[in-house]
């Protein structure tokens, strides 16, 4: 079912911060969520108090919500965090208080009621709801052995809602790969939309270059959406497992992985060193804080969806 349209009373903030980002040139990205829907059924493991309090947004600018148990309930809405209550948009004072039986609720919900079958991702803090929503857990984490047991006694949730914005790639795919298939880098603080462009970026190369690429989502977020027609997707393997048996079963053209990190590079490095591209993002701010450099191109968003530098794989900018 399509999402209907809810507005607050007062000024829109969604209105607010296209209006801004097209004074600052980054409106492109913003533009295009307007324009996206978001199901109902993306976010179907609400309990219904928290639901009811979506219905007065526009989910097309709901990226983040914040489930703290007896706290104040909050929502990244267009960009901006603010508290949310019974009727929309309001002050802390006025917000949704959840329990702890809701967040209990919510992890049971999004696990499809098998807790045991989401075991390997709870030790790992988070679970991937259907649809591709991804919630990070709070709580008492149980070591044995040396590692992650269990997570008990749940306080906290944060929920990143998935977004599907066709078109938000564009920028990057003409600047790093008009000319040909190179290996990018995406790099910028959480929240700041690497995924959305990432997954766009792997449906226009499918769509423009018809090559084989392999979609490595460890967590279940990435694939959430179109990635093509001729895209292929291993979930929830660590990047070294889905990168050695994609190499040796699926001969990829490309690998797209989200969320690098340091342990991961060698995965990257030998998958580009066989001459197959790789598209990846990462949660760094700067081309200095990329621990190797085996990219062609570097791009770093300057705000939410908004393409700042790009850089090569010397650290000269690229037009």
């Amino acid at each position: 079912m399509p999402v209907r349209f809810f507005h607050c009373a007062g000024a829109d903030p969604v209105e607010n911060k296209r209006n801004a980002m097209c004074k600052s040139g980054g409106s492109r990205f913003f533009h295009i969520l307007r324009t996206c829907v978001i199901s109902y059924s993306v976010l179907e493991f609400l309990p219904a108090r928290i639901a009811r309090c979506l219905d007065y947004l526009n989910r097309n600018a709901l990226y983040e919500l914040r489930v703290r148990a007896g706290k104040p309930l909050s929502v990244n809405y267009a960009g901006e965090f603010s508290f949310l209550g019974e009727h929309g948009l309001c002050a802390a004072g006025e917000a949704l208080l959840p329990t702890l039986a809701e967040i209990g609720e919510i992890v049971r919900a999004a696990c499809g009621y098998s807790v045991y079958a989401a075991e390997n991702q709870l030790k790992q803090g988070f679970v991937t709801a259907q649809g591709g929503a991804r919630i990070g857990l709070a709580g008492d984490f149980v070591y044995e052995r040396g590692e992650v047991h269990a997570v008990r006694d749940v306080t906290s949730l944060c929920i990143r809602v998935p977004h599907e914005i066709r078109g938000c790639a564009e920028e990057i795919y003409a600047r790093c790969l008009a000319d040909k298939l190179r290996s990018v880098l995406i790099l910028a603080p959480p929240g700041e939309g690497k995924t959305t462009i990432l997954r766009d970026l792997c449906r226009l190369v499918s769509a423009r270059r018809h090559v084989n690429l392999l979609v490595s989502d460890e967590r279940g977020e990435l694939s959430a959406g179109d990635l093509g027609e001729t895209s292929d997707v291993i979930r929830f393997a660590d990047k070294l497992t889905a990168f050695t048996a994609g190499i040796r079963a699926l001969r990829p053209d490309v690998i797209a992985t989200d969320e690098l990190l340091p342990a991961d590079y060698p995965a990257a490095e030998r998958a580009i060193c066989a001459n197959i591209k790789v598209f990846a993002s990462a949660h760094l701010a700067r081309y200095a804080d990329v621990p190797a450099k085996i990219f062609a191109r570097y791009v770093i968003l300057d705000g939410l969806g908004r393409v700042g530098e790009i850089v090569d794989g010397e650290g000269e900018g690229v037009d």
